[in-house]
């Protein structure tokens, strides 16, 4: 409850979280006149970069694509170092941001919001904070990022381990030495493969503890020359246009790392005999799927190049159990988004590294001095748990947001997320969300999909202040009609698969609603139907003017 006594902030907008999304919505509002501030819960600028600082954290999207294209300047004079950046470089980059635009005089960091509450006499959002304080706003923009919650399984015993306990989310920003330390880790995700090479190059034992295996790649890191990167920069409005009309928001820029949008894949893989296919694994390793386009629809096409990927990994790792453990079954290449890795399979040759597939018998609890698992029990010093986010919803949730007549919006979203293009939630007028559930988000370069929304909802306010508008809401139809089309699309895909358990389900999060939230369908076509929706008076959505009741 705020008190009588509080004294409340009146702006025009106020946004959530000071990330890459955040950062730019604030450059942009102040540009368009209107009077804004940034709650951030971080010291600083960074978001998801400036908790995920686990050893090996790094961009999956080659550096010069994973920038902002709204200022020549800013990406004329930044040099980035290698093609996919670690998080210290995207750290300073997004430093670099925040000093340039000086963007730091209008935002407020140490602070969490507590809640989000729409006052429909004034139609106007009053947030508090957990300092006490009321800041009441027209518009509130929740650029509180897709994978910014960390997810902490409930284990048994969980509170009994007496060592040092580390979440990858949120790492300690002095760093860790783990020199001469027994270490165990929870989960082999993309934060997992990154940091348990780095890991296992300092610790004195490392134990894996692995639940499902993962499909990873090799990111062929380096570092970048100067004659690429003035190529680059001369190519840049090329580069930014391709990334725009493209399916990922990723070109891969003359790197050739065999991604979706360099790869040209004509063949069948069912036209294929077994022996042609290990010709490829010897001559191309894992990229040798990337050749062939039934994998994405097909399931028995799917499981020919799983078989190819387990043939590579096997000739990688030495110890045959331990390969086998290694390996992905059960469930398609293409059904969560894509690791990278830099040696991550060598680093199980090392002597001290063992997994521990969970698949031979899980986690039973967490003891004093260690994991007991149906295999055994594991002593080490130190626990690290890197297994994920509450994704897209969780930081969403985590608040008290309350709409027209007071509906939580956690009631809402009970079935899951409702949305209309990611960016609104009937019955919550004025709110919008950045790289929200139904839009291409975590399917994309986020940098990408960000500057898109962000230039969406800041030509729409102004729509509204020429217009005399008083608040832009969804309507319900708008919403059932978009969630048919997000599944329409996702239908028949490998994300969608029956055996597919991924975040972008929500199936790492223990009863949470399984709904498939991201839009598949691209962000090149996602961008046009914005454009179109907003060409048609913002065709869905519904205004109130100044004087409506």
């Amino acid at each position: 409850m705020i008190s009588d006594k509080t004294q409340t902030t009146h702006l025009d907008a106020v946004i959530v979280g000071a990330g890459f999304a955040g950062m730019y919505m604030l450059h942009k509002l102040r540009n368009l006149g209107f009077s804004v501030r940034v709650l951030e819960a971080a010291h600083d600028v960074g978001g998801t970069w400036y908790w995920n600082r686990y050893p090996g954290a790094r961009c999956d999207v080659p550096s010069m694509e994973y920038s902002y294209s709204f200022s020549d300047e800013l990406q004329q004079e930044w040099n980035w170092t290698e093609v996919m950046a670690g998080q210290p470089e995207i750290l300073e980059y997004a430093a670099e941001v925040a000093d340039r635009f000086a963007l730091r005089s209008d935002i407020q960091f140490d602070t969490k919001v507590s809640d989000v509450i729409y006052d429909e006499v004034s139609n106007h959002w009053r947030l508090t904070t957990d300092k006490g304080e009321s800041i009441k706003a027209r518009f509130c923009i929740m650029a509180t990022g897709c994978l910014s919650v960390p997810n902490i399984p409930t284990i048994e015993g969980a509170a009994n381990f007496k060592g040092a306990i580390y979440h990858t989310g949120e790492w300690p920003h002095e760093g860790v030495d783990f020199t001469g330390v027994t270490v165990g880790i929870i989960g082999t995700g993309s934060s997992g493969v990154q940091a348990i090479p780095l890991i296992a190059e300092q610790a004195q034992q490392l134990t894996v503890f692995q639940r499902t295996p993962n499909y990873t790649m090799p990111a062929h890191n380096k570092p970048l020359t100067n004659e690429f990167r003035r190529d680059a920069k001369s190519n840049y409005a090329e580069i930014r246009q391709r990334q725009r009309e493209s399916q990922a928001g990723i070109v891969s820029y003359g790197f050739g790392l065999g991604g979706a949008e360099t790869a040209k894949p004509t063949d069948s893989i069912m036209r294929t005999t077994k022996q042609q296919r290990m010709v490829l694994v010897d001559k191309k390793g894992f990229r040798a799927i990337h050749q062939f386009m039934d994998i994405d629809s097909d399931m028995n096409a799917n499981e020919m190049a799983c078989d190819m990927y387990r043939e590579q990994l096997g000739r990688i790792v030495e110890e045959p159990k331990t390969a086998e453990g290694l390996m992905p079954r059960d469930y398609p290449i293409g059904c969560k988004r894509p690791v990278i890795d830099s040696n991550y399979y060598q680093t199980f040759n090392r002597s001290n590294v063992t997994l521990v597939d969970l698949r031979q018998g899980g986690i039973e609890k967490i003891t004093q001095t260690g994991i007991r698992t149906a295999q055994g029990h594991f002593e080490f010093d130190a626990l690290i748990y890197a297994t994920g986010f509450d994704a897209m919803t969780g930081a969403l949730l985590r608040m008290n947001i309350r709409g027209r007549d007071g509906v939580v919006l956690s009631d809402t979203w009970q079935a899951g997320p409702r949305t209309y293009l990611g960016l609104q939630i009937s019955g919550f007028p004025n709110l919008f969300t950045i790289t929200g559930p139904g839009s291409p988000s975590v399917l994309s370069n986020m940098m990408v999909s960000i500057e898109q929304h962000v230039d969406w909802i800041g030509n729409c306010i102004s729509h509204m202040k020429q217009n005399h508008l008083q608040t832009i809401e969804a309507t319900e139809q708008a919403v059932e009609q978009w969630i048919d089309h997000v599944n329409e699309v996702a239908d028949g895909t490998m994300l969608t698969a029956p055996s597919c358990n991924s975040w972008y389900l929500g199936a790492n999060i223990p009863g949470k609603p399984r709904i498939f939230m991201p839009y598949v369908g691209g962000v090149g076509a996602y961008r046009e139907k914005c454009k179109e929706v907003a060409n048609n008076n913002y065709e869905g959505f519904e205004f109130s003017g100044f004087g409506d009741h």
